[in-house]
Formats: structure tokens, C-alpha cells, sequence
């Protein structure tokens, strides 16, 4: 059923929606209005337009995995792509420690998000596919290291000490975006948490380039480039490398059990949510940058 994506009040249509949206805007509110400046338009648009718009984008066809991904391509790779990734293409070392520092508070709640999955979940398949997240992201999968092994590895490959690295505090935006992913796998479902976090995944799936993205989330001559660390390459390499069928099959769990469980429309206001979070934390990374090197964002041009 049509809802407010802020407040999650429920309508029979989305005339309903845009009528609601339109007056929360009028009287100023905040939340509403930064929704529609992100997501519709900065502009006033008439009911009508809006009902249109509001359709249109929520409008999955039937196909809610594609319906993420298209979602994070214009919020991340569209005309406009996010500073971070722009960074990504040519990064240097203070870029590099900045992903490092914020990551590894990321990470630590990615799996402490997942595990709310698990234990909220009665379904076995999705239990596996979580378990192994967990696994491969914290603790290592089949010998190898974790991803967040690797990452203090680049780090240290960087000349940050690990103890240094460990003993920092995420920044305020950073902090935020934990706070509203944690949020979400508190009080939603588990299928709004599930799409909410693997929504996420998408931004460095390599396979994304297929459905439109202009760009990879780094630059792939890094891999092969004599002029980064092998800790850093190794790092980038384990996500480049990892199956591009990993990000699918999250997809396929979350648009079978949203679908079963009938809460499509919460799904697609979650993940919305989510993608608002990201955001804020890949801009983070580099406000951690430029407190590292004050030019680092000027270098590379983004």
C-alpha cells in the first residue's frame, strides 16, 4: 500500500501520498522536504506532477532487485556521482585512510546488523547467506582474512598504526549513518534490514556497470598499479574479485520473501532510507581525508 516514505503513514493511492507529502512541505517540515529535495524535486510541483513523479518511482515493473540497483546508479552514478567515488578514481593516501578510519566503525556494524537479520528470520536460507557475510566480513571465509583484516592491513600498508586506527572515533556523520542502519534492523523487518544493508553492497559490485553505471567505485588500474601498496590492492581486490553473483542473490532473498511476506512498498521506502545513510557516510570518508591532508580532495580533483 502507497505510504509516506518519512513517516510511513499509509494511503489507499498516491494522490493520497502527494497530498500528504505537499502539505508536510508547505507547513516546512523538514524531513519531508529534504525527501523531496533528494528524491522528486527542489522545486514546488503541482499535485498532479507529483502523484506522477511519486509513481514513477516506486514503480518496480516486478523486478525489485532491479529496482535497487537502479536506484543506487542515479544516487551514486548518475550525472552527478558521489565526490567520494569521484575520489576513488585517482586516490591518494589521505583518501585511502580516510575509507580506512570510517570503515572499520562501518563494518563493525554491518555485522552486528546482520546478526538482527538472523535472529529475526525463520528462514533457513537466509540465516546461511547471513552467517556467511558475517563470516567472510569479520572473521574469514575458507583461509582467508576478513575483510576487516585486510582493511587495517591497509592501513598499516599506509602508516597508520593499527592501535591509532582502532583507538579513532567515527565522525559525526559516520555515527549517523550507523545510528539510522541500526535503527532499521531494530524496528523494521527483517527483509526491510536484509535490503537495506546488501542495497548497500551495490555501490562496489563491479557488475553494476551493466545496468548504466558511468564508473567502477574505484579506479581498476589501482590493482595493477606498482604505486599503491600490495595491502592496499589486496583490499580492493577481495571486493572486485568476490562473485558478481553475491549481490544478486541477496537480491533474489529480499525480492522473494518481500513479495511472500507482502511489504514491497516497505522494502522500497527502507532501502530509500539506507541509500540517504550512505550518503552521508561516503561523505564522511572524506571530510576524514581532508582533516589528514587538507588538500587531499583538491588533488584529485573531486
Amino acid at each position: 500500500m502507497p505510504q509516506c516514505p518519512v513517516c510511513r503513514v499509509k494511503f489507499g493511492d498516491w494522490g493520497g501520498v502527494a497530498e500528504h507529502l505537499s502539505y508536510m512541505a508547505r507547513t516546512s517540515d523538514g524531513a519531508h522536504v529534504m525527501w523531496l529535495n533528494r528524491n522528486i524535486s527542489n522545486s514546488e510541483l503541482r499535485l498532479e506532477e507529483l502523484e506522477v513523479r511519486l509513481r514513477e518511482l516506486f514503480n518496480h515493473g516486478g523486478d525489485l532487485g532491479m529496482w535497487i540497483r537502479r536506484r543506487v546508479i542515479d544516487r551514486f552514478y548518475g550525472e552527478n556521482p558521489h565526490p567520494f567515488i569521484l575520489a576513488m578514481q585517482r586516490p591518494n593516501r589521505a583518501i585511502l585512510l580516510g575509507y580506512v578510519i570510517e570503515h572499520q566503525h562501518f563494518l563493525r556494524n554491518w555485522v552486528r546488523v546482520l546478526s538482527l537479520v538472523v535472529a529475526k528470520t525463520d528462514k533457513d536460507d537466509v540465516v546461511r547467506y547471513e552467517l556467511e557475510n558475517i563470516a567472510t566480513e569479520f572473521l574469514g571465509w575458507n583461509g582467508k582474512p576478513s575483510h576487516y583484516e585486510l582493511l587495517l592491513r591497509m592501513g598499516e600498508s599506509l602508516g597508520m598504526p593499527r592501535e591509532r586506527i582502532l583507538a579513532t572515533p567515527p565522525l559525526k556523520g559516520t555515527l549517523k549513518a550507523i545510528s539510522t542502519w541500526r535503527s532499521l534492523a531494530e524496528e523494521r523487518s527483517w527483509v526491510e534490514a536484509m535490503a537495506a544493508m546488501h542495497s548497500l553492497e551495490l555501490l562496489a559490485d563491479r557488475s553494476m556497470r551493466r545496468y548504466g553505471a558511468r564508473m567502477h567505485y574505484f579506479n581498476e588500474s589501482i590493482l595493477t598499479s606498482s604505486e599503491f601498496p600490495e595491502a592496499v590492492r589486496e583490499f580492493l581486490r577481495e571486493g572486485y574479485e568476490a562473485d558478481v553473483h553475491h549481490g544478486a542473490d541477496a537480491l533474489a532473498l529480499v525480492e522473494k520473501y518481500s513479495s511472500e511476506l507482502g511489504v514491497t512498498e516497505d522494502v522500497q521506502v527502507t532501502v530509500l532510507k539506507s541509500l540517504d545513510a550512505l550518503d552521508v557516510y561516503l561523505s564522511s570518508r572524506l571530510e576524514r581525508a581532508i582533516m589528514i591532508d587538507p588538500d587531499a580532495v583538491k588533488v584529485v580533483g573531486a
